[in-house]
């Protein structure tokens, strides 16, 4: 911003112009950031509902629809940060005490990043030298002040020359070279950074190759799709022995975590058949193990299997070599798996995901505003609460707890259902969130 004062025209009409135009420029200007504000409530709004259409059966069009809302809300949101007339400063505190609490402040201060302690720190010292700019004394250190900027390194391509010296012996005339050194995916030019970067972007990230092709491309390297395509097989065929170790050690475990989500399947049978019709809805099984809420020593790990639908066979298939406790949500596929073997020795004991049991209350209670759902939903929630105050803690101290303050309270949610679902339909959301 520069420092030069303005002149002004004396002429107190030219003045009063100037004014004129200038509040004239303020009202656009707060109408077009009002406008924007409303626009955004309203696709916010809008995302939320398709979001709870969504979470049962997906559709594709309302995916696609979230998808350009989202991308219409992230414009918006940029629009409205440049157009505002003050920029918050991340170090300010917290808001003025005159500060009405009814009032929206469309200019809050974001939220200042969280930093992770592991992540490197440069000091860089501003010194203003040894002697005093005034009288020329010797200066000594008080102190400091500090303060903090968050770098970014960005990503660069580098050409590994890997130079073989050649030597003879000057006695026996033997020549020596050291081996070359092996490469994650033989005969190209990929170092092992590369392709996990690649592999990362990809699935991770959801970046396809295309797009990383130009991101090469932008860094000096033509890198074609198709050497992409490659490298990305030939890594996931190199990690392979590294991933089954990790499934067998994760489906080992003696309590999982189990739960499913649909994914469009691309089905080339039925390309022919227009637009969106070349689509077909697959299943992707995710199964964990978390030890971290109840001090376990193991680290935490996920295994995720693809079905091309549905069918129970998959979960059996998935869960056939698996012992202890396993926590799912009702999914019919299951109940094989919680019967003893033929020999009578069991298999899985089931531990039902109160998640998804309060979530039916939860739904119900967004359409309908039911005073027994909002029951539901607070005696759910005064056991989260307890277990909100001893998670991470061993078993000792966990099973006391439960015992004392958590028992009484699934018993009387239990005795209260059964007096509840007496007094509805039986036909309705809620006497199924119940059952």
């Amino acid at each position: 911003m520069s420092s030069d004062t303005p002149i002004l025209p004396e002429d107190p009409a030219v003045l009063k112009a100037m004014i004129a135009a200038l509040q004239a420029e303020n009202a656009r200007m707060a109408a077009t950031i009002k406008a924007h504000d409303l626009l955004i409530q309203t696709l916010q709004m809008r995302i939320a509902k398709l979001r709870k259409q969504a979470f049962g059966k997906s559709s594709e069009k309302i995916e696609r629809e979230i998808e350009q809302l989202e991308l219409a809300l992230e414009d918006l949101l940029i629009a409205s940060a440049e157009s505002a007339t003050t920029l918050a400063d991340e170090d300010e505190a917290d808001p003025a005490p005159e500060a009405k609490t009814g009032d929206v402040d469309k200019h809050k201060p974001r939220r200042r990043p969280r930093i992770s302690e592991a992540t490197p720190r440069e000091r860089r010292e501003l010194d203003p030298g040894s002697c005093c700019p005034d009288c020329g004394g010797d200066l000594r250190l008080v102190g400091e002040d500090m303060s903090e900027m968050l770098d970014l390194v960005a990503a660069q391509l580098k050409v590994l020359q890997i130079a073989r010296l050649k030597k003879s012996c000057r006695r026996c005339e033997k020549m020596v070279q050291t081996p070359a050194p092996s490469r994650p995916i033989p005969g190209s030019m990929a170092s092992a950074a590369l392709p996990a970067w690649i592999l990362v972007s990809k699935f991770d990230d959801h970046l396809p190759l295309y797009r990383l092709n130009e991101i090469f491309a932008r860094m000096g390297a033509d890198i074609p799709d198709s050497t992409l395509v490659d490298w990305c097989g030939r890594a996931m065929k190199v990690l392979t022995p590294l991933v089954e170790r990790i499934e067998a050690d994760v489906m080992a475990s003696d309590l999982l975590h189990a739960d499913d989500t649909p994914i469009r399947v691309l089905n080339r049978s039925l390309k022919d058949r227009g637009l969106g019709k070349g689509v077909k809805q697959g299943r992707i099984w995710a199964y964990v193990r978390d030890p971290r809420p109840w001090a376990g020593t193991a680290p935490p790990g996920a295994v995720y299997r693809f079905a091309p639908d549905w069918k129970q066979e998959h979960v059996q298939s998935h869960l056939a070599q698996a012992r202890g406790i396993l926590q799912a949500d009702g999914y019919k596929g299951y109940a094989k798996l919680y019967a003893p073997d033929p020999d009578g020795t069991p298999r899985l004991q089931e531990a039902s995901c109160r998640a998804h049991l309060r979530r039916d209350f939860h739904d119900e209670w967004d359409k309908t505003k039911s005073a027994i759902a909002r029951e539901a939903l607070d005696r759910i929630g005064a056991l989260y609460d307890i277990e909100r105050e001893i998670n991470g803690q061993p078993a000792e101290i966990r099973l006391p707890a439960r015992q004392k303050h958590s028992a009484p309270k699934v018993e009387a949610f239990f005795a209260w259902s059964e007096s509840r679902i007496m007094r509805i339909p039986g036909k309705g959301d809620l006497a199924r969130a119940f059952r």
